[in-house]
């Protein structure tokens, strides 16, 4: 049973050692600590992490992507890393000290409903109780600097993820246009709506709030917490 999820965005600059000598991304990363902290404090046997890729499947530990986005270090094979959204998901967990066993599961960015409900449905109705981690940032063209420029329809699909997150409404995750989310280069859309369809299929009610949101480099950043049951 899913116990709690957490939803925090994986942008490169969560990855200490990208961002300088000044730490731009620290309040961000402070929020997913935190985050994560109300995770593992529902006691979960195991953390399930969602993020979205360029296909769907289940990874090993693996490098995380750090040379590929500016860093240094040795250089790995992008076949042999971990997808972007999955290797900030194991360095935040490494930061906040989780020992607990980690599977890893990527969604294609581009999943549609059966493909969605086939992933919520290996993690749904498990025995064991089950932490889930959920890795997506929101749309990238909220400001004319932003990675996809000004899009002004980002604005109100952003609104209704955070309204969603903040109320464990999980129908309106599960109504997000993928098609639109494209265009507005929201790389969180598919791992929310695993998670929405997962819980679902729990049945149970859920507590939610948003711990975090902003958008400092014109890409939206959300941080909540669900938790699930009585």
């Amino acid at each position: 049973m899913i116990v709690a999820a957490a939803v925090c965005p994986h942008p490169p600059l969560l990855l200490r050692e990208l961002t300088g000598a000044q730490d731009v991304a620290a309040p961000l990363r402070e929020a997913c600590h935190g985050a994560l902290a109300e995770l593992t404090g529902a006691a979960p046997d195991r953390v399930v992490v969602v993020g979205g890729a360029g296909a769907t499947a289940e990874h090993t530990d693996a490098p995380v992507p750090v040379h590929a986005h500016g860093g240094h270090g040795d250089r790995t094979a992008p076949q042999e890393a971990l997808p972007l959204s999955l290797g900030v998901a194991r360095r935040l967990l490494d930061e906040s000290g989780c020992t607990l066993p980690v599977e890893l599961r990527s969604v294609a960015h581009d999943a549609r409903e059966a493909e969605i409900a086939a992933l919520a449905g290996g993690i749904a109705g498990r025995r064991e109780r089950v932490g889930l981690l959920v890795m997506g940032d929101g749309s990238a063209r909220r400001s004319a600097k932003a990675p996809g420029h000004l899009d002004e329809r980002a604005f109100a699909f952003d609104d209704t993820v955070h309204r969603a997150l903040s109320e464990g409404d999980t129908g309106a995750l599960a109504g997000l246009d993928p098609d639109l989310a494209t265009e507005l280069m929201v790389a969180g859309r598919a791992a929310w709506q695993v998670m929405a369809a997962a819980v679902d299929l729990e049945g149970v009610a859920v507590r939610a709030g948003v711990r975090y949101s902003d958008d400092p480099f014109g890409v939206q950043y959300l941080v909540g917490v669900w938790t699930c049951g009585s």
